[in-house]
């Protein structure tokens, strides 16, 4: 692996449906970094509710297509670039039997699963944040998280665990690891009892030097506390100039709090590599 940086575990490319990015595009870029090693995960969000500026079923995954696509540029890098084949699993009730066997009928070599969705509204969008106060909202998601993570049990690392925090109104100051830790510790716990891992994802890093990663560092710091050894690197990148964003300020994180070593995935066989 590269003694650099570690590998990107969480990126999209055109085959995810918020992205444009050709692939090879994005493996070009990763091979300037100085990355060894990159995994797709590519967006599945089954029922993914229909908003005005997106088209139906936005987020469901052709997985033949993007199969295809990613093994024929697997070969085409092999003696530059390790390419694995993931997938991003947008979690809800209602689609997890879906989710099992879409999982199980695909020899993926990693597997996130993400909460993108709360009572079938994304943070992204402003009708999220008006049905209640933003703490009973923040609540709302961890209890949503938890309670899907214990339906959809075959993933390998949780994805972007307080992604809701990216898209809270200007000004408010509500979330804190301290302020939730009852309801992020309890996930933690359950994620570190039974082997799974975070992702601990960068993106906000390339909007602001004042924003913190997800998990923000208190709450990475308490999962190793409760357990917890398996992490990931995710850009969430959805373009080629944010792969690997930021990812020696958050090796230093991961560092400071107690991790030593960060995981790759093939054939859903983790793989830990020093940081």
């Amino acid at each position: 692996m590269n003694n650099n940086l570690p590998a990107d575990y969480h990126m999209h490319s055109h085959n995810s449906g918020d992205s444009k990015a050709p692939m090879e595009d994005m493996i070009e870029s990763a091979l300037e970094r100085g990355l060894s090693e990159i995994c797709f995960t590519e967006h599945m969000d089954l029922d993914y509710p229909e908003y005005p500026d997106l088209p139906p079923e936005q987020f469901t995954l052709n997985i033949p297509a993007y199969r295809e696509e990613l093994f024929k540029y697997r070969e085409k890098y092999k003696d530059r670039i390790n390419i694995k084949f993931g997938i991003e699993v947008g979690m809800q009730p209602q689609v997890t039997a879906q989710n099992l066997q879409l999982v199980k009928e695909n020899n993926f070599d990693f597997v996130i699963a993400s909460i993108h969705l709360v009572d079938k509204k994304d943070p992204f969008y402003d009708d999220f944040w008006g049905w209640d106060t933003i703490e009973n909202i923040f609540r709302r998601f961890f209890d949503v998280t938890l309670e899907n993570l214990k339906l959809f049990t075959d993933y390998d690392v949780l994805g972007h665990l307080d992604y809701v925090a990216r898209y809270v109104p200007n000004g408010d100051t509500t979330y804190s690891y301290e302020r939730f830790k009852d309801q992020i510790d309890e996930i933690l716990a359950h994620l570190a009892r039974n082997g799974k891992g975070l992702d601990f994802n960068s993106k906000v890093l390339g909007y602001s030097d004042t924003l913190l990663p997800n998990p923000c560092p208190q709450a990475l710091k308490r999962f190793k506390e409760l357990g917890g050894e398996i992490i990931t690197f995710g850009s969430d990148a959805h373009r080629p100039d944010t792969i690997g964003c930021e990812f020696a300020k958050m090796r230093q994180i991961a560092l400071d709090c107690g991790f030593t070593h960060y995981y790759t995935f093939d054939h859903r066989v983790p793989t830990a590599h020093q940081l």
